[in-house]
Order: C-alpha cells, then sequence, then structure tokens
C-alpha cells in the first residue's frame, strides 16, 4: 500500500551498471552496421537509416564520456 511504503529519492536507488551500458552500445552499434553491410536488402535507404542510428549512438556515447570527464555528469 502507498501508507507503508518508504519514501525514497531517486539518488538512493542502486546506481546503473555503466560498463554494461557502454557494452550494449558498443553491440548495438556493431550489430546496426553488420546489418547495413551484409543485409539481404536491394536498396540503400535502408543502409542509410542503420548508419545514421548507429551513428546517433555513438554521438552519444561520445558526448556522454566527455562530459563524465569534465565532471558535469556523475
Amino acid at each position: 500500500m502507498a501508507g507503508s511504503e518508504p519514501v525514497t529519492a531517486p539518488d538512493q536507488h542502486k546506481p546503473i551498471n555503466r560498463r554494461a551500458l557502454r557494452a550494449g552500445g558498443f553491440m548495438s552499434i556493431v550489430v546496426l552496421v553488420l546489418m547495413a553491410a551484409f543485409g539481404n536488402h536491394t536498396g540503400r535507404v535502408e543502409n542509410y537509416i542503420s548508419y545514421s542510428i548507429a551513428g546517433i549512438i555513438a554521438l552519444v556515447m561520445i558526448l556522454d564520456e566527455a562530459l563524465r570527464r569534465r565532471g558535469l555528469r556523475d
């Protein structure tokens, strides 16, 4: 029930395993690039979309690491 639940702040919860997140991001990039390179499609649109999504994931991972090194993210 709501009355018996302890009130906690979001920072009191278990932290996210950052190593697992980085590994998952890297594996997603690899899978997207391999799917675009060795897929069974004939058009180029699928390649552009797959490479774009892989690039966005890589950009987010790079920006996250840069912010962590500067101390702007914990």
